[in-house]
């Protein structure tokens, strides 16, 4: 076996992302598989065997996603935080990494307090995801303003795109004044906060054993109970970027984007908006927190072995995936020793301290997805941390 030089950063992060598929390639294809109860019961215990495995093997986190509506079952991942929570009652250490919330469909002051809650629920071993929303069939049946739905290849660079950008810029600067303080004010071009001027009664518990209320009923700021177990609060994605201009919106609050795609042009200047940004709001950033590198991972004793293991999940990509504009990740498809030159080769390009692996979960079953799991914990985590 040849040898990949260990970096000289003290700790990578692996983490892995499921898109909650509710079976295979042929249950897919047969049609109308998010219908069927047997297959969702299913596909719950193969994610909790799939989750008690990833601890055991050292993962870091396990991410997954927020759709709705989802009959086809590619992405049957509804509720983010009921499914959080049932995920994590099968791990000892690995966090959940809920990457939902998607911005259209709820109010910020709510979803802060949810952050908030979880954070608690699971003792601080959670993270979590604030995403724009591209599916328009469930976006725009969930959607809070009738004007605002989701984006996509359909109306990329329109005014569509642009208002649902300063409405999730919005969103996510009220997000983190509720993290961050105890209590706020905000007057935005969507939101107010309190949007409720003065208590239409008197109640003396809200000014005596309170705060933001003054005697006479006047609301002058509001907050969020409880407070995030972590401080200052839980660590902040974005969704799957693939454009600087994201990236550096993220360098303000320290957020960190997820990049599964592109070469060494976009990873640079995905860096380099980042730190920039960064750079104008004061903000310090530690080498390697600027996104979260990866892609989509089989590994397998041999690289033929792996490829071998490939064509269902491109299947999927191809029929799922790229309609909506998002092409099939970056390819972290071989044997260990492939895996580990392809890391190592992104680290000579950006700083990395935390890698994302994308893995086909429901297309295919534990009987390929923990021996890839095994492997790649076994050979190739090792040589980064």
């Amino acid at each position: 076996m040849s040898e990949v030089r260990a970096l000289d950063a003290e700790l990578m992060d692996f983490d892995l992302f499921v898109y909650a598929t509710i079976g295979r390639r042929a249950e897919l294809d047969a049609g109308r598989a998010g219908l069927r109860n047997d297959l969702y019961q299913r596909m719950l215990g193969e994610l909790a065997d799939l989750v008690r495995t990833a601890d055991a093997c050292g993962y870091a986190a396990l991410g997954h996603p927020e759709h709705h509506l989802q009959v086809e079952g590619f992405e049957i991942a509804n509720d983010p935080g009921l499914m959080s929570m049932y995920l994590g009652q099968f791990r000892e250490q690995m966090k959940m990494l809920t990457c939902g919330f998607v911005s259209t469909t709820h109010n910020p002051l709510r979803v802060a307090e949810n952050i908030a809650t979880l954070d608690h629920m699971h003792q601080g071993r959670f993270s979590v995801g604030l995403v724009r929303g591209y599916q328009a069939r469930w976006v725009d049946n969930f959607k809070l303003f009738d004007e605002i739905g989701a984006v996509g290849p359909w109306n990329k660079n329109t005014d569509a795109d642009d208002l649902n950008r300063r409405y999730f810029e919005e969103y996510v600067d009220i997000v983190y004044k509720a993290l961050n303080n105890e209590t706020f004010r905000h007057d935005g071009e969507f939101f107010t906060f309190p949007n409720l001027d003065r208590n239409p009664h008197v109640h003396d518990v809200h000014s005596t054993y309170g705060v933001g209320v003054d005697a006479d009923m006047n609301i002058t700021e509001t907050g969020i109970a409880p407070r995030p177990f972590q401080s200052p609060h839980p660590k902040i994605y974005s969704g799957f970027t693939a454009s600087a201009r994201t990236a550096g919106f993220w360098g303000r609050y320290g957020g960190k984007s997820i990049v599964l795609g592109g070469g060494a042009d976009l990873l640079k200047a995905i860096w380099s908006a980042y730190d920039e940004t960064a750079a104008q709001y004061g903000r310090t950033v530690v080498p390697g927190e600027q996104a979260c590198w990866g892609g989509f991972m089989i590994c397998a004793e041999t690289d033929e072995a792996a490829q071998a293991q490939l064509e269902d999940a491109e299947w999927f990509f191809d029929n799922w995936s790229v309609p909506f504009g998002q092409p099939m990740a970056r390819l972290l498809v071989g044997s260990p020793d492939t895996i580990s030159a392809k890391i190592e080769a992104a680290t000579k390009i950006v700083p990395i301290n935390e890698v994302m692996l994308l893995i086909p979960q429901g297309i295919h079953g534990p009987d390929q997805i923990n021996p890839s799991l095994e492997l790649f914990a076994e050979k190739v985590m090792p040589r980064f941390s």
